[in-house]
């Protein structure tokens, strides 16, 4: 039985995205976990998104039996990555091979951090990753809401963001995540030109309290860098936002509303547990100590 072995940047075609979806689902079968999300396959396609995958073909067939993922969301050259492998050929070395494939590759792009996700429950991956030298870090739950008809916050007002709302930003993002001015003018930059986000602020009476930055995957409304300026809490801020969010959904016609949180936030769970969202899903993060 032979086996090829080849490194792909994104974005990937038409074909191999259709064949990484049919691995995923196969795989989902047999563990009961959806690996679209940390495979990222929702940017697969995006030529405006730093990252590379490992695809394994078994030669015999043509068939794709294997696949990594490593992608820097947030161009600072760190990586996320995950790995799949077909069941069938689990036990003949296949994860291995394609680890090291990832490892040289993460190496040739000069990488700075790295960091490997699995899906909770999964024994097997965890197996898998602390006989690699990776240990627990932290792990984040996916939490959804319906999309619905949902009331406005009275004399708050949502919209796009615009360059002038820069500096605004900078101060909501340094005083809710402690990033520092670089940081938060790079993740400005990251969601208003990567395609297929969407950037808002929260205005009351001309001041920007809040931001939120949606993307558009299937049926459902994904949410990232979700932040209110603590001078503005308590007020229900935050609960508006995301149902301005879950309104935004209902009228496209999607179906749901997602969004991933650090299961020690327990700040933040509360105000989505609020505003109706529950835990669907959960990753777990390991970083390496070799």
């Amino acid at each position: 039985m032979n086996f090829s072995f080849m490194t792909v940047s994104f974005p990937v075609d038409r074909e191999t995205y259709s064949e990484m979806k049919a691995l995923c689902e196969e795989v989902h079968h047999a563990d009961k976990a959806h690996y679209e999300s940390i495979l990222n396959l929702p940017t697969a396609q995006n030529s405006e998104v730093s990252g590379f995958f490992v695809l394994v073909y078994n030669d015999e067939d043509d068939r794709l039996v294997g696949l990594a993922s490593a992608i820097d969301l947030l161009g600072l050259n760190t990586f996320e990555w995950s790995i799949i492998v077909s069941p069938m050929y689990r036990r003949i070395g296949i994860g291995d091979a394609i680890y090291h494939v990832l490892r040289e590759g993460l190496e040739v792009r000069g990488a700075e951090g790295e960091l490997a996700l699995m899906m909770e429950g999964v024994e097997s991956g965890l197996v898998f990753l602390e006989k690699h030298g990776y240990v627990y870090s932290f792990s984040e739950a996916t939490l959804e809401a319906r999309a619905e008809q949902s009331e406005s916050h009275p004399g708050l007002k949502i919209r796009p963001f615009a360059a002038k709302d820069t500096e605004s930003l900078v101060d909501i993002f340094s005083e809710a995540f402690g990033d520092l001015r670089e940081e938060a003018l790079e993740l400005i930059h990251f969601n208003t030109h990567t395609e297929g986000l969407v950037l808002w602020v929260a205005e009351e009476d001309g001041n920007i309290i809040g931001t939120v930055t949606t993307r558009k995957e299937g049926e459902a409304q994904w949410i990232t860098a979700f932040a209110v300026h603590p001078d503005a809490g308590g007020r229900g801020i935050g609960t508006a936002i995301l149902c301005f969010v879950k309104q935004l959904a209902f009228q496209n016609g999607e179906k749901h509303v997602l969004l991933d949180v650090e299961l020690e936030n327990d700040r933040a769970l509360a105000v989505y547990k609020k505003a109706g969202f529950s835990k669907a899903a959960q990753v777990d993060y390991f970083a390496y100590s070799g």
